[in-house]
């Protein structure tokens, strides 16, 4: 009985690591990683929340792109450069945060040397795609 045990164990946490890998690497490209935290209904009808975490390899960006929604970043390390339409250029560092309205046009890149990290808070209307790229 106790070896059975340890054995669903065994399978149930490599299953799990494998799906965690397959679900991070899977979000990963041209050097920015993506990992959704968690996601609920806001008291608002059809909004949501989503939050993510999202690193940005040494001088890598995310082109102009918006969002449905508000959005709030606090970065978690590095240094990160947004720019956003209608404002000057800024440069973000650990512990700084950024407001930026619905559907206003930005980008972010990173300009340190290191691996550079954001928290980002989606404030959303549901069922509509996060993310907008603007070519």
């Amino acid at each position: 009985m106790k070896t059975k045990k340890n054995l669903f164990t065994a399978i149930a946490t490599i299953l799990l690591i494998g799906m965690y890998t397959i679900s991070t690497s899977a979000q990963t490209k041209n050097g920015i990683g993506r990992t959704e935290l968690q996601r609920h209904d806001m008291s608002t009808p059809n909004t949501e929340m989503v939050q993510a975490h999202i690193d940005f390899e040494p001088g890598t960006a995310f082109g102009n792109h918006n969002h449905p929604g508000e959005e709030i970043i606090y970065v978690l390390e590095g240094e990160l450069e947004y720019i956003v339409e209608g404002k000057s250029p800024v440069i973000l560092k650990k512990g700084e945060v950024l407001f930026i309205p619905a559907g206003t046009i930005h980008l972010a890149k990173n300009v340190g040397n290191s691996k550079a990290s954001e928290l980002a808070t989606y404030i959303v209307e549901k069922g509509k795609p996060i993310v907008n790229l603007i070519k």
